[in-house]
């Protein structure tokens, strides 16, 4: 063989090994409590770990899963799904101070994460879910518990950039810290937040609270038929810091059991109130530092241990 003939056959090689990698990553990739991390992750040969699939998966492609397990923890770099639709408990087990799912995706990427169970098992505890980096986080159907240590926040959105949040029919409990919180990161940016059908329980600070210690910035959130109980401080709480601006809405929703009802803290922080109920809480309401609660005039509000008979601001209906 001369040598322009060898070049060519390399080149030719070359060529081939490149459409051969290009065709190893999937648009949807499954995985398996049967499946092992050498497959390719396709529906016949799946793969064990999210991460495995996660790393097989196209941009903008979906994770499903065939069957219930412990999937391992995984760090999500791109837009992707991760679906489990009815197959049984299925997700990651947290320990040594870890994060179950790290999010750290593009600017433009789009995250979305379905039928999930992320549990702490202590050995050091860690936080179940943090976003830090992306354009959008959607959390359906899943469960958070147990996280615990130093750490011990069911889901931490903290992103450095403009970006939203949303989840609905989720449990968060049992976690030494917050379960949710948000704690936007980025000078400048807007992050908005939608919780609709959560469930906050049992967690040793708070429930949820909504925050964020860049120097400018804001922030809206709204929680919607949802329930913060049993919680060590706040059941819903907003805080601000100097020159953000942070909102939080809550309808149709109860606080009770907790040390605090509601909190508004810092004087550009506003927590609204309508059609919701506050009960048996130490503490009704606290507002510190200039924050603002305002409140529709169309909440129930009896039962708690203190005696504060209202909130301090009441809106009129519109």
């Amino acid at each position: 063989m001369n040598k322009l003939a060898l070049a060519t056959g390399l080149l030719l090689l070359g060529l081939a090994l490149d459409v051969s990698a290009a065709h190893a990553q999937l648009a949807r990739t499954f995985v398996s409590s049967q499946g092992s991390d050498s497959n390719d992750c396709n529906r016949l040969t799946p793969c064990r770990t999210f991460q495995r699939a996660h790393d097989n998966t196209l941009a903008a492609g979906e994770i499903t899963v065939l069957d219930p397990g412990g999937y391992g923890a995984v760090t999500i770099t791109k837009g992707i799904s991760i679906i489990n639709d009815g197959v049984g408990e299925a997700g990651a087990l947290v320990s040594g101070g870890l994060n179950g799912i790290t999010i750290a995706a593009g600017a433009s990427d789009t995250i979305s994460l379905r039928g999930l169970t992320v549990k702490g098992i202590g050995f050091g505890g860690g936080n179940g879910i943090v976003f830090s980096t992306g354009k959008s986080l959607t959390v359906e159907n899943c469960v958070i518990r147990n996280m615990s240590d130093t750490n011990g926040i069911g889901l931490l959105f903290q992103p450095t950039g403009s970006s939203t949040l949303a989840m609905s029919n989720t449990l968060v409990a049992d976690n030494t810290n917050t379960g949710v919180v948000i704690s936007a990161q980025g000078a400048g940016s807007s992050v908005k937040a939608a919780f609709n059908r959560i469930q906050s329980l049992n967690n040793g600070v708070a429930g949820v609270v909504v925050g964020g210690v860049a120097a400018t910035g804001t922030v809206n959130a709204t929680v919607l038929d949802s329930i913060a109980s049993n919680n060590g401080n706040a059941g819903f709480a907003v805080v601000s810091s100097a020159g953000m601006v942070m909102g939080l809405t809550v309808t149709r929703s109860v606080s009770a059991k907790n040390s605090a009802g509601i909190a508004a803290v810092g004087g550009t922080a506003t927590l609204r109130l309508s059609r919701s109920t506050l009960t048996a809480n130490t503490t009704t309401w606290v507002s510190t530092n200039g924050g603002i609660l305002a409140s529709y005039g169309d909440n129930r509000i009896d039962g708690n241990r203190d005696t504060n008979p209202a909130l301090p601001t009441t809106l009129a209906a519109k």
